[in-house]
């Protein structure tokens, strides 16, 4: 018998992946969705609770996805010297209706991309989407039900609803938080510094948050 054969070989492992904590509800209505007394966002919306903890989003919306929209340092100066952390944005959506946005800061990356994600799902709000295109008229809900507006720093966003079909006339990082929202067709304008992703995405929520303001 070679030696080769004697040796039993080694089984290849992949990269450890780290098993998330199981969810344990600390607040009254994290108990009751827990419990399965509250089932979906719509019964929280209409009580107006506010929602403490990550675990029930993760709950009431299981499709829920999330992405890094940007990534940064922060340096500031003390007196033992220069001091460095990373800055993440993260955007959480369901591409059906729901979007949310949360910042993060960390001395680690991984810390500071875990804490914005956190604070995304805690953000996460409703949107209402629909069909404002005169072109279009179909009942399906694929854009916003009429032209926003929203402000963020320095920076204003136009969405127009556009027919089925066009797609998203948008820039990429404006593009995918109107994605991750759910709509799928329509036509944007943005004037302002639009490279500094903080104003960019608050103009794009408070843009979403104008579709309840009629109907």
């Amino acid at each position: 018998m070679s030696t080769t054969e004697q040796r039993p070989q080694r089984e290849r492992r992949g990269p450890r992946r780290e098993e998330e904590a199981p969810w344990v509800p600390r607040t009254e209505l994290g108990k009751k969705v827990s419990a399965g007394l509250i089932t979906t966002m719509d019964e929280i919306y209409a009580n107006g609770l506010r929602i403490q903890e990550a675990g029930i989003i993760k709950k009431l919306l299981p499709d829920l996805k999330t992405e890094v929209i940007d990534v940064g340092m922060v340096q500031t100066m003390t007196p033992n010297g220069q001091r460095t952390k990373f800055k993440a944005m993260v955007a959480a959506g369901n591409e059906n209706g729901y979007l949310g946005i949360g910042q993060g800061k960390s001395k680690q990356m991984r810390v500071a991309i875990e804490k914005a994600t956190t604070n995304a799902y805690l953000n996460v709000s409703p949107v209402k989407l629909g069909c404002g295109s005169w072109e279009c008229r179909c009942d399906q809900s694929h854009s916003v039900p009429f032209k926003v507006r929203g402000k963020g720093g320095s920076v204003v966003v136009e969405i127009v609803p556009a027919p089925r079909g066009l797609g998203l006339v948008a820039g990429g990082k404006v593009k995918n938080l109107l994605k991750l929202a759910g709509l799928k067709d329509a036509w944007t304008t943005a004037k302002g510094s639009t490279a500094t992703m903080n104003s960019t995405s608050k103009a794009v929520l408070e843009c979403l948050r104008q579709t309840f303001s009629q109907g």
